[in-house]
């Protein structure tokens, strides 16, 4: 394979997609569209979830020092499209029929049709030139109530979850067949 070099680009990076649930100053919910999520271990598992800077999300996330974190399916692309592309900031950005709940341990906005749903509490921010990432403590996960059914594969229940994923400047089905392969299946070689 012959490779080129290129300018530093984020094209072949895939990433599930999150929707930030803040809320304003006011008491009403606030939605952002993130694909900046990863996974950390600091004395358990951690959430590592990054928020460009002059958004009204980084904001309230600051301000509050929690968040829900919800994953966009398929279904949800219409509004997590639109969540991203207005500006928070916009009074009537979220003047759009969305169903929303209480979080069941943190005081945050839920969506009610994510699959899963992370309850987050910020434990630390690192301010970057452009974005803060804030590493977060899971204080709760609140889940579609067949997804943690092990008897199912994990193929079926991930299917049924079908969270979209942004890559190259669009939308993907995360799965639409069987897996390739799992975790260790060639730990001897190829």
């Amino acid at each position: 394979m012959e490779k080129v070099s290129i300018n530093a680009i984020h094209e072949f990076c895939p990433q599930a997609m999150y929707l930030y649930g803040t809320y304003k100053e006011d008491g009403s919910p606030n939605f952002g569209l993130f694909s900046w999520f990863g996974y950390c271990l600091n004395d358990g598992v951690r959430i590592m979830a990054s928020v460009g800077s002059g958004k009204l999300t980084s904001d309230r996330i600051r301000a509050a020092g929690v968040f829900s974190a919800n994953l966009v399916s398929e279904s949800l692309l219409p509004l997590a499209d639109y969540c991203g592309h207005t500006m928070g900031y916009d009074a009537k950005k979220m003047d759009v029929p969305v169903s929303v709940e209480k979080g069941a341990v943190l005081p945050v906005p839920v969506l009610s049709d994510s699959p899963w749903t992370y309850e987050l509490e910020v434990e630390q921010t690192i301010t970057l030139n452009g974005s803060d990432i804030f590493i977060c403590k899971i204080r709760n996960v609140l889940v579609e109530k067949s997804l943690p059914d092990t008897d199912k594969p994990f193929d079926e229940r991930l299917r049924s979850a079908a969270p979209a994923i942004a890559f190259g400047g669009g939308y993907y089905a995360a799965l639409k067949d069987a897996t390739i392969g799992k975790w260790g299946d060639w730990k001897t070689g190829v």
